[in-house]
């Protein structure tokens, strides 16, 4: 059996929540949006032998952004498998604001720690002038943040690597691997920019999200992406996930994690079981506290 903890999925109620990144007449304007704007539950999260769901971790996904407590009251009233959540909270309020809404999360038992998307606004959210002292309250209550910007930017990680520098306590996820890519120019500045990031012991990265940059990547990307993921960030700092139910776009849910099963037991040079279940399982395990 190999025990997985799905360390970024996304669960959706639109009947109680607004997602207004959903709707047809906002953006993103992705023409197969439709596939995933529909309701999605733990139910959802099948997974047959060898392959074991343990838990899963749960990234904000716009339910209510101006009240994020909401969707964490939702899912601590419907999940009933073992889960984190990683809510949604702006890290440019005022840090009064920022404080009494990071309070209310913390009364809720599942979250662990927050993402604000940066993605094309990452260096001048990063810039920002309440940002450096949210992110030192984040780190003083020991929540985690996720990082979600593309590695290709070279000044939004200039400014990264400052406030990582001076914020030593912060444990930093990357989500989707930094958002790679397969241009070649591009591709060199994200590795550049990866390597950067992985000297830091407090930053982790999560391999998923390849769907994100190509509705019909091949294992051969998917592979490289892992391998220098591995290679610079070691066994023991990396993640494996599906982003679930964006992965749709390629695969169900069952084809991602077989796909990717099938990834490491092919990987080179060899992969222990050990080393296995530390990508699946292990480290999303304790880098999420879900030993507390």
């Amino acid at each position: 059996m190999i025990k997985i903890i799905d360390s970024h999925i996304h669960l959706f109620d639109l009947n109680k929540g607004n997602y207004q990144w959903l709707k047809p007449e906002n953006p993103p304007f992705w023409p197969d949006k439709g596939i995933i704007a529909n309701n999605f539950s733990e139910q959802d999260l099948t997974l047959s032998s060898p392959l074991y769901l343990s838990g899963f971790v749960h990234i904000e996904a716009g339910f209510d952004n101006e009240h994020p407590w909401r969707e964490i009251a939702w899912l601590e009233n419907t999940c009933k498998l073992a889960f984190r959540s990683i809510a949604m909270l702006d890290i440019t309020l005022p840090e009064p604001i920022f404080t009494e809404q990071l309070e209310k999360l913390m009364r809720y038992p599942s979250v662990v720690g927050i993402r604000h998307i940066l993605d094309g606004d990452a260096q001048v959210i990063l810039n920002h002038q309440h940002t450096q002292a949210n992110l030192a309250l984040l780190a003083d209550k020991r929540l985690s943040f996720e990082l979600q910007m593309p590695l290709t930017d070279i000044a939004a990680v200039d400014s990264l690597i400052t406030i990582i520098q001076s914020t030593t306590d912060l444990m930093f996820c990357i989500n989707h691997a930094g958002s790679p890519t397969t241009d070649n120019k591009q591709q060199t500045t994200w590795l550049d920019n990866l390597k950067r990031l992985a000297k830091f012991n407090t930053v982790f990265i999560k391999c998923s999200g390849y769907e994100m940059t190509d509705r019909h990547y091949l294992p051969s990307w998917q592979h490289h992406i892992v391998a220098l993921c591995l290679a610079n960030f070691g066994i023991s700092r990396v993640m494996l996930a599906s982003n679930f139910p964006l992965s749709l776009w390629h695969s169900s849910y069952q084809d991602t994690w077989r796909n990717t099963y099938t990834l490491l037991q092919d990987y080179k040079p060899c992969l222990s079981s050990k080393n296995i279940a530390q990508l699946c399982y292990q480290n999303a395990y304790l880098f999420y506290k879900f030993n507390h």
